[in-house]
């Protein structure tokens, strides 16, 4: 029986209260009665957690059962990481496009431009080649018929003045295309780059592959009369005189029935006659023409 029996200390009920101590915890691991608290304090405007509301049960449990207790599990730095994943990030601004220099632009525009003026230019040349093989135009043709010298005489002030009638032959060898002689028409006869005299051509349509007649009443008055009319006696005796007989000549072209706007006949004949004898038909011995359209 002595053997068996316990001795129990005494205990001094008027000695103070030994204070007890904290639970040993391992390093790097905070009582789980200070994890709410520092989670309020890193994520402010949370809804407070107290340690008190964890219960016993969950505690026991594994460390996958809450996020409180996969947090007291945690190291120190791998549960402030963890806290921070939580806090909302905000988005940067989106970066705003660079301005594109100058050059770049004005480069652009050149060749926009060149671009569209070469289109412009395909498209007249394609519309031009197609009215060609249309139309098929051909410049009119001129001969002179006859020429008569009406008066040829040196005035009292030396002056040479000269009146000539020619008779002229317009041709249009063209099927589809109309001319309209316009106003202002002139036709002259030159000696040696020098003006003899001048008439106006009439006013008038010629149509399609059609030829007019025209008399044309040429004038004029030269100041150098003494040494012209000197020129035209010797060249007289010879039996060929050159004269020189020129066509100035706007018209206006009809395509169908599209008017187009106005260009000029210029024209040049080259002729040779016997004499220059008043009041009687003048021998043409030579003539060699050629014209040229003006845009």
């Amino acid at each position: 029986m002595a053997d068996h029996q316990k001795i129990h200390p005494a205990v001094d009920l008027e000695a103070p209260p030994t204070p007890t101590a904290p639970p040993m915890v391992p390093h790097g691991h905070r009582p789980s009665s200070t994890i709410p608290q520092e989670m309020n304090e890193k994520c402010p405007g949370t809804t407070p957690v107290a340690s008190s509301t964890i219960p016993r049960e969950m505690n026991k449990k594994g460390p996958s059962t809450t996020p409180v207790d996969q947090q007291r599990h945690l190291p120190l730095g791998s549960r402030s990481s963890h806290v921070a994943h939580t806090i909302p990030v905000i988005p940067a601004e989106p970066k705003q496009p660079e301005k594109r220099s100058s050059s770049s632009t004005c480069c652009r525009c050149i060749c926009w431009a060149l671009s569209i003026l070469l289109l412009v230019l395909i498209i007249i040349g394609a519309t031009a080649g197609i009215l060609y093989l249309i139309f098929r135009p051909k410049l009119p043709s001129y001969s002179v018929n006859s020429l008569k010298i009406s008066d040829l005489r040196l005035n009292l002030d030396m002056s040479l003045y000269a009146k000539f009638d020619v008779k002229i032959t317009a041709e249009n060898p063209n099927k589809k295309i109309g001319i309209y002689y316009e106003q202002g028409g002139q036709l002259s006869v030159w000696y040696t780059n020098m003006r003899l005299c001048e008439g106006a051509l009439p006013k008038f349509y010629q149509g399609h592959q059609n030829k007019t007649v025209l008399n044309v009443a040429l004038t004029g008055q030269n100041q150098y009369g003494s040494t012209l009319m000197n020129a035209l006696q010797q060249q007289q005796q010879t039996g060929s005189i050159p004269l020189d007989l020129k066509v100035n000549a706007p018209v206006a072209i009809e395509l169908g029935t599209l008017k187009l706007r106005k260009v000029r006949i210029l024209g040049k004949c080259l002729l040779v006659v016997d004499s220059l004898t008043t009041n009687n038909f003048i021998s043409i011995k030579a003539d060699n023409c050629r014209f040229r359209l003006k845009l």
